[in-house]
């Protein structure tokens, strides 16, 4: 198995995001955003004020970092910065992290242990789960696999 040695991109963001630092910020964080399969994280520890712009900054940036095939995480969230994430529903779009240092060392983690939270062991009888033969589509089927259980 080959192991990926690209450099993970900590970016401390500013103490205010709104349009005029939103934009700086943009600018700033682009040759990272642009490079190949970028893996960054913004520190967000210092944000007190962030508005529309600041949350447009953070999901044109994941936008572009995800077209690249790259991945971007969000760690130490201050109060402030939480609940406007909170509010607007998009901090469900990122991974968040209470810590710099564990949000770099998750790029770090192998896949196969991730899939183990959806793939549980046969013993939870609550999960029903479909194999891989369902998808399998046959000629002129028009509804799909059956799903149920």
């Amino acid at each position: 198995m080959e192991s990926s040695k690209r450099p993970v991109v900590v970016k401390r963001m500013p103490e205010k995001m709104n349009l005029k630092q939103a934009r700086s910020f943009f600018q700033e964080v682009q040759p990272f955003v642009n490079s190949d399969r970028p893996q960054m994280v913004f520190d967000m520890s210092r944000v007190r004020h962030i508005d529309a712009a600041g949350v447009d900054v953070l999901l044109t940036c994941m936008r572009d970092i995800v077209r690249r095939d790259g991945d971007l995480k969000l760690a130490a969230l201050s109060p402030q910065a939480a609940v406007v994430l909170e509010l607007t529903r998009t901090g469900r779009l990122f991974e968040i992290y209470d810590t710099c240092s564990t949000a770099v060392k998750s790029f770090s983690s192998f896949l196969p242990n991730a899939i183990k939270h959806f793939y549980p062991h046969p013993a939870h009888e609550a999960t029903s789960m479909v194999s891989p033969e369902a998808f399998v589509g046959h000629e002129g089927d028009q509804e799909g696999p059956d799903l149920a259980a």
